[in-house]
């Protein structure tokens, strides 16, 4: 099923260049809403940046789809007199992918240009031959000649950091760049929006359609817009591991491949009947799918909704994605469009009037 077009695929290129780490994602929940406006009936904005849009406000029976808009980085965390910057985290970026990288330092006065440095192989001797990176020896250069110089450009401890990588095709059959996890779950979640709107669906309950902040970090966006909504139920979606690249272990990881659909979890946090709803609806639809499981929790916005507000009915629809948390990131655009496809043909078949207990 052919979903995403020539303006949606305009709006998901800007939407993931730009650059929105955890904590200051407001650039690019502005470009989010400016695209999904159009198709709904309200929206708001809470004071830490979750966006989420409505359609059918106001009807007692709330049903949330989410993603999660904000990105790994680094923050800076000291300047040596020299002029090199050293770094902590801000979510779970890799220091290993550091050295060599492009970078943009977000500063009050605009962004700064930098590069993660790394001494040469012919300097590197005995011991030191094969060093490895870790987050006490990797250091941003700017080309300053001391701290007084890159102070003055605006940076200083607490700026945040982001790759420059960019979105591209990848063989016609994937995109590729940073930061699909998880601002691809904002444009899916936003595409359903449109064929909502497009296919003038006029639904039996509230939809709230939420762009969450700061799930890179602890879930605390979907934690704090979960308390706000009381939603009757939430259809998350984020991304998982595609195991059938080299050097990961199938049995350790379970059997996920991109191109072979959205993937389904098992975790105590998911609803059983509202996974069922949703597998019956894929099997019916002839909407491919695969599934994976989960110890304790999902790890994902997932267990900040079904824990909240006395329990909500919850269910996580993932997208397999390679190579996460690098620039180079990639997803299938088919299993892209399946996911989108499955969440909008989930949300026709719920019944406001169905019970979730149960027994």
């Amino acid at each position: 099923m052919k979903i995403i077009t020539k303006s949606s695929e305009a709006f998901l290129y800007q939407y993931l260049n730009n650059p929105s780490p955890t904590g200051h994602e407001a650039a690019g929940q502005k470009i989010w809403l400016e695209y999904v406006k159009p198709f709904l009936d309200a929206w708001s904005l809470d004071t830490y940046g979750t966006l989420y849009g409505i359609l059918q406000p106001n009807k007692s029976f709330r049903v949330v789809i989410e993603g999660h808009s904000d990105e790994i980085s680094w923050m800076v965390n000291y300047i040596t007199d020299d002029g090199f910057i050293y770094v902590i985290r801000n979510g779970g970026i890799d220091q290993s992918i550091a050295p060599s990288k492009r970078v943009a330092i977000h500063t009050p006065k605009g962004m700064v240009k930098g590069v993660f440095g790394w001494p040469a192989i012919h300097t590197r001797k005995g011991n030191d031959t094969n060093i490895t990176a870790t987050i006490e020896n990797i250091f941003i250069d700017v080309g300053a000649k001391n701290k007084e110089e890159v102070e003055k450009m605006g940076v200083h401890v607490g700026c945040c950091i982001t790759y420059e990588d960019e979105l591209f095709k990848l063989n016609n059959r994937f995109y590729t760049g940073r930061a699909l996890d998880n601002r691809m779950g904002g444009f899916c979640i936003a595409e359903v929006a449109r064929l909502l709107k497009k296919n003038k669906v006029k639904l039996p309950y509230s939809l709230y359609i939420v762009n969450s902040v700061q799930e890179e970090i602890g879930l605390r966006g979907a934690e704090m817009i979960a308390q706000t909504i009381k939603p009757n139920i939430a259809i998350v979606t984020d991304v998982t591991h595609d195991t059938h690249t080299p050097m990961l272990k199938t049995k350790e990881q379970g059997s996920i491949k991109c191109g072979d659909g959205p993937v389904l979890c098992y975790a105590p946090p998911v609803h059983n009947i509202l996974q069922n709803l949703v597998i019956q609806t894929a099997e019916k639809k002839k909407i491919p799918f695969q599934r994976n499981a989960a110890s304790r929790t999902t790890g994902t916005d997932t267990d900040a909704f079904a824990y909240s507000n006395g329990g909500v009915p919850s269910v996580l629809i993932s997208l397999p994605l390679r190579y996460m948390h690098t620039t180079v990131e990639t997803a299938s655009i088919e299993d892209i469009e399946n996911v989108i496809h499955l969440i909008y043909e989930v949300l026709l078949a719920i019944d406001p009037k169905q019970s979730f207990r149960y027994f």
